[in-house]
């Protein structure tokens, strides 16, 4: 069965080449990435490919960290030019194997990173943008960063959503760092919960119904919780004395837990059979597309667990190409 990999990240030699010649935050990330060979050496990558079959394709992005975080504006959109250059040529060589790519964007300068998404659609035929759950932290329901979904609603295209979380961001109030990589394990699941509510209570599908947004591994904690995010958020306000909610649920135009079923929820889930079951209950076979989050996490154990959750042959075959295909136009 065709296996379109809509989440996976890239390293371009291009784009490393000019990251660590301007970018002095970049501290050792680069390095760290550079030590996943996959990342930059397309023989390695294609060997791990060539195991699971010729009906195996990916669709390319940068990995973490975000621009905004390890460069300034100037330094953040030429990174991001670069990137998207060097994606669309590996996807102009490779079609057989990279048939698509989310474009990197700079949301430091928003009428540039419109400039820059106009280019990277039209220009190189990129199959929509990445970005992250905030900005060098901030939030991304704000007026300024309304252009960038206006811009992929124009373009009827999708926005892959990234987690980003480092661990400056504390686990206890007490400490100065986030301890045993919990600001990654479950810090990261938080990050994407969190964005996705603050986009949903903000109104931004009821200015951009048609909207596309995917979320990486299965939409955080979303479909976990969705009782506490449903049920238990129609009281919203009802726990806050120091700034009024009152007016936030009455301005939308439907139910908000409504709105969740509007995203995308991907199988990256390190090969875990038991995420993926509640992913598809909650979003259903035509909101969830096959990633495997290659090759930071496993393949062929992603294809397995997909496999064994019991979805019908049409079903399937929507998770693992079909939905990728109506969403990318591909």
């Amino acid at each position: 069965m065709q296996a379109i990999d809509i989440y996976t990240h890239i390293f371009p030699d291009k784009f490393y080449t000019e990251l660590t010649k301007t970018s002095p935050k970049l501290g050792n990330i680069g390095a760290r990435l550079r030590g996943i060979p996959p990342l930059f050496d397309l023989d390695v990558r294609f060997r791990a490919m060539d195991k699971i079959g010729s009906d195996y394709q990916q669709i390319i992005s940068l990995p973490n960290p975000p621009l905004e975080d390890i460069a300034t504006a100037d330094v953040a959109r030429h990174l991001a030019s670069v990137a998207n250059d060097a994606m669309a040529e590996l996807c102009d060589r490779h079609k057989d194997r990279f048939p698509g790519f989310a474009a990197a964007i700079s949301m430091h300068d928003i009428e540039t990173a419109v400039q820059e998404i106009d280019r990277a659609v039209v220009k190189l035929g990129a199959s929509g943008i990445q970005i992250f759950t905030n900005v060098a932290g901030e939030p991304l329901d704000q007026a300024k960063y309304e252009p960038i979904f206006a811009a992929m609603a124009k373009h009827d295209l999708p926005i892959w959503l990234h987690p980003a979380r480092t661990s400056d961001m504390t686990d206890y109030a007490s400490e100065a760092k986030s301890r045993y990589e919990m600001w990654w394990c479950f810090g990261w699941p938080y990050e994407t919960s969190v964005a996705m509510s603050r986009l949903v209570l903000w109104g931004l599908y009821d200015r951009y119904p048609k909207l596309n947004i995917i979320t990486h591994h299965c939409g955080g904690m979303i479909p976990y919780y969705d009782g506490r995010v449903g049920p238990g958020l129609d009281v919203l306000g009802g726990r806050t004395t120091d700034e009024d909610y009152s007016k936030v649920l009455p301005s939308l135009k439907r139910p908000h837990l409504e709105y969740f079923h509007n995203f995308y929820g991907d199988t990256a889930m390190f090969g875990a059979r038991t995420g993926l079951l509640t992913g598809l209950e909650f979003f259903g076979a035509e909101h969830v597309v096959f990633s495997t989050d290659a090759p930071l996490g496993p393949i062929a154990e992603t294809i397995k667990a997909v496999e064994s959750v019991g979805l019908s042959k049409d079903d399937l075959a929507k998770v693992m190409s079909g939905n990728a295909k109506r969403l990318l136009k591909l």
